[in-house]
Protein backbone atom coordinates (compact mmCIF):
# COMPACT_ATOMS: atom_id res chain seq x y z
CA UNK A 1 0.00 0.00 0.00
CA UNK A 2 1.23 3.49 -0.77
CA UNK A 3 2.62 5.89 1.79
CA UNK A 4 -0.36 8.28 1.33
CA UNK A 5 -3.07 6.17 2.98
CA UNK A 6 -0.69 5.28 5.83
CA UNK A 7 -0.02 8.97 6.44
CA UNK A 8 -3.74 9.62 6.19
CA UNK A 9 -4.41 6.92 8.77
CA UNK A 10 -1.86 8.44 11.14
CA UNK A 11 -3.63 11.79 10.87
CA UNK A 12 -7.03 10.20 11.39
CA UNK A 13 -5.66 8.23 14.35
CA UNK A 14 -4.38 11.36 16.06
CA UNK A 15 -7.62 13.18 15.38
CA UNK A 16 -9.71 10.33 16.76
CA UNK A 17 -7.68 10.13 19.94
CA UNK A 18 -8.24 13.85 20.47
CA UNK A 19 -11.93 13.60 19.57
CA UNK A 20 -12.62 10.70 21.91
CA UNK A 21 -11.74 12.93 24.85
CA UNK A 22 -14.30 15.58 23.96
CA UNK A 23 -17.12 14.27 21.78
CA UNK A 24 -20.16 12.13 22.39
CA UNK A 25 -19.41 8.50 21.58
CA UNK A 26 -21.76 8.50 18.57
CA UNK A 27 -19.82 11.40 17.01
CA UNK A 28 -16.57 9.45 17.41
CA UNK A 29 -18.13 6.34 15.87
CA UNK A 30 -19.41 8.39 12.92
CA UNK A 31 -15.90 9.72 12.30
CA UNK A 32 -14.42 6.21 12.51
CA UNK A 33 -16.93 4.85 10.00
CA UNK A 34 -16.43 7.77 7.58
CA UNK A 35 -12.64 7.46 7.89
CA UNK A 36 -12.76 3.71 7.25
CA UNK A 37 -14.79 4.18 4.06
CA UNK A 38 -12.48 6.91 2.78
CA UNK A 39 -9.16 5.26 3.67
CA UNK A 40 -10.12 1.86 2.26
CA UNK A 41 -11.92 3.36 -0.74
CA UNK A 42 -15.22 1.58 -0.20
CA UNK A 43 -18.75 2.58 -1.18
CA UNK A 44 -20.31 1.65 2.15
CA UNK A 45 -19.19 1.45 5.77
CA UNK A 46 -21.06 0.75 8.99
CA UNK A 47 -20.58 -0.02 12.66
CA UNK A 48 -23.12 -1.86 14.81
CA UNK A 49 -23.26 -2.04 18.61
CA UNK A 50 -25.52 -4.90 19.75
CA UNK A 51 -28.22 -4.62 22.38
CA UNK A 52 -29.50 -7.35 24.69
CA UNK A 53 -32.53 -8.19 22.56
CA UNK A 54 -31.11 -9.52 19.31
CA UNK A 55 -30.83 -6.14 17.62
CA UNK A 56 -28.52 -3.14 17.70
CA UNK A 57 -28.36 -0.37 20.28
CA UNK A 58 -26.45 1.78 17.77
CA UNK A 59 -25.94 1.40 14.04
CA UNK A 60 -23.82 4.04 12.28
CA UNK A 61 -23.58 4.08 8.48
CA UNK A 62 -21.65 6.06 5.88
CA UNK A 63 -22.27 6.06 2.13
CA UNK A 64 -26.05 5.78 2.46
CA UNK A 65 -28.16 8.92 2.07
CA UNK A 66 -30.79 9.88 4.63
CA UNK A 67 -33.51 9.09 2.09
CA UNK A 68 -32.05 5.64 1.41
CA UNK A 69 -31.70 4.95 5.13
CA UNK A 70 -35.35 5.86 5.76
CA UNK A 71 -36.44 3.66 2.87
CA UNK A 72 -34.45 0.68 4.18
CA UNK A 73 -36.61 0.66 7.31
CA UNK A 74 -35.91 -0.58 10.86
CA UNK A 75 -32.42 -1.37 12.10
CA UNK A 76 -31.19 -4.83 11.08
CA UNK A 77 -31.44 -7.78 13.43
CA UNK A 78 -28.36 -9.78 14.29
CA UNK A 79 -28.20 -12.48 11.66
CA UNK A 80 -25.99 -13.74 8.84
CA UNK A 81 -22.53 -12.23 8.56
CA UNK A 82 -23.21 -9.58 11.22
CA UNK A 83 -24.09 -12.27 13.74
CA UNK A 84 -20.98 -14.26 12.77
CA UNK A 85 -18.69 -11.29 13.48
CA UNK A 86 -20.32 -10.74 16.86
CA UNK A 87 -20.71 -14.38 17.91
CA UNK A 88 -17.49 -15.85 16.51
CA UNK A 89 -15.38 -12.71 17.11
CA UNK A 90 -13.57 -13.40 13.84
CA UNK A 91 -12.79 -11.20 10.81
CA UNK A 92 -14.86 -11.80 7.69
CA UNK A 93 -13.31 -11.02 4.27
CA UNK A 94 -15.51 -12.18 1.40
CA UNK A 95 -15.32 -11.76 -2.37
CA UNK A 96 -19.13 -11.86 -2.62
CA UNK A 97 -21.20 -11.71 0.53
CA UNK A 98 -24.29 -12.84 -1.38
CA UNK A 99 -22.74 -16.27 -2.05
CA UNK A 100 -21.88 -16.96 1.57
CA UNK A 101 -24.13 -19.69 3.05
CA UNK A 102 -24.82 -17.43 6.05
CA UNK A 103 -26.18 -14.62 3.88
CA UNK A 104 -29.77 -13.83 4.87
CA UNK A 105 -30.74 -11.16 2.36
CA UNK A 106 -31.68 -7.54 2.94
CA UNK A 107 -34.64 -5.17 2.46
CA UNK A 108 -35.56 -4.15 -1.09
CA UNK A 109 -34.28 -0.59 -0.61
CA UNK A 110 -30.92 -1.81 0.73
CA UNK A 111 -27.91 -1.19 -1.55
CA UNK A 112 -26.49 -4.25 -3.29
CA UNK A 113 -23.36 -5.39 -1.43
CA UNK A 114 -20.75 -7.59 -3.08
CA UNK A 115 -17.21 -7.73 -1.66
CA UNK A 116 -17.20 -7.43 2.11
CA UNK A 117 -14.73 -6.84 4.96
CA UNK A 118 -15.84 -6.95 8.56
CA UNK A 119 -14.07 -7.03 11.92
CA UNK A 120 -15.34 -7.41 15.48
CA UNK A 121 -14.74 -4.45 17.79
CA UNK A 122 -13.27 -5.98 20.92
CA UNK A 123 -12.27 -5.08 24.43
CA UNK A 124 -10.12 -8.03 25.44
CA UNK A 125 -12.29 -11.12 24.99
CA UNK A 126 -15.54 -9.13 24.94
CA UNK A 127 -17.08 -8.18 21.60
CA UNK A 128 -18.50 -4.64 21.75
CA UNK A 129 -19.61 -4.35 18.13
CA UNK A 130 -18.73 -4.92 14.48
CA UNK A 131 -17.13 -2.60 11.92
CA UNK A 132 -17.51 -3.47 8.25
CA UNK A 133 -17.08 -2.21 4.69
CA UNK A 134 -18.56 -3.25 1.36
CA UNK A 135 -18.02 -2.66 -2.35
CA UNK A 136 -14.40 -1.56 -2.69
CA UNK A 137 -14.02 0.94 -5.50
CA UNK A 138 -11.78 -0.60 -8.13
CA UNK A 139 -10.20 0.98 -11.20
CA UNK A 140 -9.87 -2.40 -12.94
CA UNK A 141 -12.22 -2.83 -15.92
CA UNK A 142 -13.44 -6.24 -14.76
CA UNK A 143 -14.29 -4.84 -11.31
CA UNK A 144 -12.60 -7.81 -9.61
CA UNK A 145 -10.90 -5.89 -6.85
CA UNK A 146 -11.92 -6.92 -3.37
CA UNK A 147 -10.44 -6.12 0.03
CA UNK A 148 -6.87 -7.11 0.87
CA UNK A 149 -4.90 -8.15 3.95
CA UNK A 150 -3.58 -4.59 4.15
CA UNK A 151 -7.17 -3.34 4.18
CA UNK A 152 -7.95 -5.73 7.01
CA UNK A 153 -4.95 -4.45 8.98
CA UNK A 154 -6.00 -0.82 8.55
CA UNK A 155 -9.59 -1.58 9.49
CA UNK A 156 -8.27 -3.36 12.57
CA UNK A 157 -6.59 -0.14 13.75
CA UNK A 158 -9.84 1.78 13.32
CA UNK A 159 -11.71 -1.00 15.13
CA UNK A 160 -9.33 -0.46 18.05
CA UNK A 161 -10.29 3.22 18.11
CA UNK A 162 -13.95 2.21 18.13
CA UNK A 163 -13.25 -0.12 21.06
CA UNK A 164 -11.61 2.74 22.96
CA UNK A 165 -14.60 5.02 22.34
CA UNK A 166 -17.14 2.36 23.36
CA UNK A 167 -15.13 1.32 26.44
CA UNK A 168 -14.81 4.95 27.53
CA UNK A 169 -18.57 5.39 27.10
CA UNK A 170 -19.28 2.34 29.25
CA UNK A 171 -16.83 3.46 31.93
CA UNK A 172 -18.43 6.91 31.93
CA UNK A 173 -21.90 5.38 32.33
CA UNK A 174 -20.74 3.15 35.18
CA UNK A 175 -19.06 6.14 36.85
CA UNK A 176 -22.29 8.12 36.39
CA UNK A 177 -24.31 5.29 37.96
CA UNK A 178 -21.91 5.20 40.91
CA UNK A 179 -22.17 8.97 41.27
CA UNK A 180 -25.97 8.77 41.25
CA UNK A 181 -25.88 5.98 43.85
CA UNK A 182 -23.53 8.03 46.05
CA UNK A 183 -25.77 11.09 45.65
CA UNK A 184 -28.86 9.09 46.62
CA UNK A 185 -27.04 7.73 49.67
CA UNK A 186 -25.95 11.23 50.68
CA UNK A 187 -29.49 12.55 50.28
CA UNK A 188 -30.85 9.66 52.33
CA UNK A 189 -28.45 10.53 55.16
CA UNK A 190 -29.37 14.21 54.91
CA UNK A 191 -33.04 13.31 54.98
CA UNK A 192 -32.59 11.17 58.07
CA UNK A 193 -30.55 13.81 59.91
CA UNK A 194 -32.69 16.80 58.99
CA UNK A 195 -36.09 15.23 59.57
CA UNK A 196 -34.95 13.42 62.73
CA UNK A 197 -33.77 16.72 64.21
CA UNK A 198 -37.01 18.45 63.28
CA UNK A 199 -39.16 15.66 64.72
CA UNK A 200 -37.11 15.59 67.94
CA UNK A 201 -37.61 19.34 68.36
CA UNK A 202 -41.27 18.91 67.48
CA UNK A 203 -41.76 16.31 70.21
CA UNK A 204 -40.01 18.40 72.88
CA UNK A 205 -41.97 21.52 71.93
CA UNK A 206 -45.27 19.62 71.97
CA UNK A 207 -44.45 18.21 75.41
CA UNK A 208 -43.65 21.71 76.70
CA UNK A 209 -46.93 23.02 75.29
CA UNK A 210 -48.84 20.20 77.01
CA UNK A 211 -47.29 21.10 80.39
CA UNK A 212 -48.09 24.81 79.94
CA UNK A 213 -51.72 24.47 78.80
CA UNK A 214 -53.22 24.72 82.30
CA UNK A 215 -50.86 27.12 84.09
CA UNK A 216 -49.77 29.45 81.24
CA UNK A 217 -52.13 29.25 78.22
CA UNK A 218 -50.45 32.20 76.48
CA UNK A 219 -47.04 30.52 76.51
CA UNK A 220 -48.66 27.23 75.51
CA UNK A 221 -50.16 28.98 72.48
CA UNK A 222 -46.71 30.22 71.48
CA UNK A 223 -45.26 26.74 71.84
CA UNK A 224 -48.04 25.29 69.70
CA UNK A 225 -47.29 27.90 67.04
CA UNK A 226 -43.68 26.67 67.15
CA UNK A 227 -44.97 23.10 66.75
CA UNK A 228 -46.82 24.13 63.58
CA UNK A 229 -43.70 25.81 62.16
CA UNK A 230 -41.48 22.84 62.96
CA UNK A 231 -43.98 20.47 61.36
CA UNK A 232 -44.04 22.61 58.20
CA UNK A 233 -40.23 22.65 58.06
CA UNK A 234 -40.09 18.86 58.49
CA UNK A 235 -42.61 18.46 55.67
CA UNK A 236 -40.51 20.75 53.45
CA UNK A 237 -37.35 18.76 54.19
CA UNK A 238 -39.11 15.52 53.39
CA UNK A 239 -40.67 16.86 50.20
CA UNK A 240 -37.40 18.28 48.88
CA UNK A 241 -35.53 15.05 49.58
CA UNK A 242 -38.19 12.91 47.93
CA UNK A 243 -38.05 15.04 44.77
CA UNK A 244 -34.27 14.52 44.64
CA UNK A 245 -34.40 10.80 45.45
CA UNK A 246 -37.16 9.95 42.99
CA UNK A 247 -35.62 9.37 39.53
CA UNK A 248 -37.01 11.83 37.01
CA UNK A 249 -39.03 10.28 34.18
CA UNK A 250 -36.93 11.96 31.50
CA UNK A 251 -36.67 8.90 29.27
CA UNK A 252 -40.41 8.28 29.29
CA UNK A 253 -41.86 11.79 29.48
CA UNK A 254 -39.15 14.12 28.17
CA UNK A 255 -37.74 17.26 29.77
CA UNK A 256 -40.70 19.63 29.31
CA UNK A 257 -43.28 17.18 30.67
CA UNK A 258 -41.06 16.23 33.62
CA UNK A 259 -40.51 19.89 34.51
CA UNK A 260 -44.23 20.65 34.17
CA UNK A 261 -45.11 17.77 36.53
CA UNK A 262 -42.56 18.83 39.15
CA UNK A 263 -43.75 22.45 38.96
CA UNK A 264 -47.34 21.32 39.50
CA UNK A 265 -46.30 19.33 42.58
CA UNK A 266 -44.40 22.31 44.03
CA UNK A 267 -47.27 24.67 43.25
CA UNK A 268 -49.61 22.51 45.33
CA UNK A 269 -47.08 22.09 48.14
CA UNK A 270 -46.08 25.75 48.65
CA UNK A 271 -47.91 28.96 49.32
CA UNK A 272 -46.04 30.71 46.50
CA UNK A 273 -47.49 30.41 43.00
CA UNK A 274 -45.26 28.21 40.81
CA UNK A 275 -45.88 28.21 37.04
CA UNK A 276 -44.35 26.57 33.97
CA UNK A 277 -44.34 27.52 30.30
CA UNK A 278 -42.70 25.49 27.50
CA UNK A 279 -42.11 26.61 23.90
CA UNK A 280 -41.38 23.97 21.24
CA UNK A 281 -38.29 22.42 22.80
CA UNK A 282 -36.99 19.40 20.90
CA UNK A 283 -35.40 16.41 22.62
CA UNK A 284 -31.86 17.14 23.82
CA UNK A 285 -28.99 14.72 24.53
CA UNK A 286 -29.71 12.79 27.74
CA UNK A 287 -26.86 14.40 29.69
CA UNK A 288 -28.11 17.89 28.80
CA UNK A 289 -31.70 17.11 29.76
CA UNK A 290 -30.57 15.77 33.13
CA UNK A 291 -28.39 18.83 33.74
CA UNK A 292 -31.24 21.23 32.86
CA UNK A 293 -33.59 19.34 35.17
CA UNK A 294 -31.13 19.40 38.08
CA UNK A 295 -30.45 23.13 37.65
CA UNK A 296 -34.20 23.78 37.55
CA UNK A 297 -34.67 21.78 40.75
CA UNK A 298 -31.87 23.65 42.52
CA UNK A 299 -33.13 27.05 41.35
CA UNK A 300 -36.71 26.20 42.39
CA UNK A 301 -35.50 25.04 45.79
CA UNK A 302 -33.63 28.33 46.29
CA UNK A 303 -36.55 30.45 45.16
CA UNK A 304 -39.10 28.67 47.36
CA UNK A 305 -36.86 28.40 50.41
CA UNK A 306 -34.88 31.62 50.44
CA UNK A 307 -36.33 34.31 48.17
CA UNK A 308 -39.50 35.14 50.12
CA UNK A 309 -41.27 35.64 46.80
CA UNK A 310 -44.94 35.02 46.05
CA UNK A 311 -44.44 33.81 42.46
CA UNK A 312 -41.83 31.58 40.81
CA UNK A 313 -42.00 31.14 37.04
CA UNK A 314 -40.18 28.44 35.07
CA UNK A 315 -39.85 28.72 31.30
CA UNK A 316 -38.22 26.35 28.82
CA UNK A 317 -37.91 27.46 25.21
CA UNK A 318 -36.09 26.45 22.08
CA UNK A 319 -33.02 28.35 20.92
CA UNK A 320 -31.48 27.03 17.71
CA UNK A 321 -30.85 23.32 18.23
CA UNK A 322 -30.68 23.82 21.97
CA UNK A 323 -32.80 25.24 24.74
CA UNK A 324 -32.95 27.97 27.38
CA UNK A 325 -34.23 27.43 30.91
CA UNK A 326 -35.27 30.37 33.10
CA UNK A 327 -36.32 30.24 36.73
CA UNK A 328 -37.41 33.67 38.00
CA UNK A 329 -38.91 34.84 41.28
CA UNK A 330 -40.26 38.13 42.64
CA UNK A 331 -38.50 37.72 45.97
CA UNK A 332 -35.90 39.61 47.97
CA UNK A 333 -33.05 39.23 45.50
CA UNK A 334 -29.39 39.89 46.29
CA UNK A 335 -26.30 41.50 44.80
CA UNK A 336 -24.29 38.71 43.10
CA UNK A 337 -21.19 40.95 42.96
CA UNK A 338 -20.98 41.90 46.62
CA UNK A 339 -22.53 38.96 48.43
CA UNK A 340 -19.63 36.56 48.10
CA UNK A 341 -21.29 33.85 50.11
CA UNK A 342 -24.39 33.88 47.92
CA UNK A 343 -22.70 31.70 45.31
CA UNK A 344 -22.17 28.96 47.88
CA UNK A 345 -25.39 29.53 49.80
CA UNK A 346 -27.62 29.39 46.74
CA UNK A 347 -25.79 26.54 45.03
CA UNK A 348 -24.71 28.75 42.14
CA UNK A 349 -21.33 27.05 41.91
CA UNK A 350 -22.86 23.60 41.48
CA UNK A 351 -25.38 24.94 38.96
CA UNK A 352 -22.60 26.56 36.92
CA UNK A 353 -20.66 23.29 37.04
CA UNK A 354 -23.66 21.35 35.78
CA UNK A 355 -24.17 23.82 32.93
CA UNK A 356 -20.53 23.90 31.82
CA UNK A 357 -20.33 20.10 32.12
CA UNK A 358 -22.73 19.76 29.18
CA UNK A 359 -21.36 22.63 27.10
CA UNK A 360 -23.85 25.18 28.39
CA UNK A 361 -23.66 28.40 30.39
CA UNK A 362 -25.47 29.79 33.39
CA UNK A 363 -26.21 33.45 34.12
CA UNK A 364 -27.71 35.08 37.21
CA UNK A 365 -29.66 38.33 37.28
CA UNK A 366 -30.56 39.67 40.70
CA UNK A 367 -30.61 42.81 42.82
CA UNK A 368 -31.90 43.58 46.33
CA UNK A 369 -35.68 43.87 46.18
CA UNK A 370 -35.78 42.99 42.47
CA UNK A 371 -36.06 39.20 42.59
CA UNK A 372 -33.74 36.68 40.93
CA UNK A 373 -33.62 35.04 37.52
CA UNK A 374 -31.43 32.01 36.82
CA UNK A 375 -30.90 31.31 33.10
CA UNK A 376 -29.24 28.21 31.66
CA UNK A 377 -28.58 27.79 27.94
CA UNK A 378 -27.49 24.49 26.34
CA UNK A 379 -26.51 24.15 22.68
CA UNK A 380 -28.31 20.89 21.91
CA UNK A 381 -26.97 17.99 19.88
Amino acid sequence: MSHGPRSGLAAVSSALLAMSRHLEVRDVLKTIVASARELLDAQYAALGVPDDHGGFAQFVVDGVSDEQWKAIGPLPRRHGILAAMLDDAAPQRLADVRRDPRFGGWPSAHPDLVDFLGLPVRDGDEVLGALFLANKNCPKPDGACGFTEDDEELLGILAQHAAIALTNARLYERSRELTIAEERSRLAHELHDAVSQKLFSLRLTAQAAARLVDRDPARAKGELQQVAELAAEAADELRAAVVELRPAALDEDGLAATLRTQVQVLDRAHSARVTFTGHGVRALPAAQEEAVLRVAQEALHNALRHSGGSHVDVTLERRGNGAVLRVGDDGDGFDPHTVRRAGRHLGLVSMRDRASGVGGRLTVESAPGKGTTIEMEVPGG
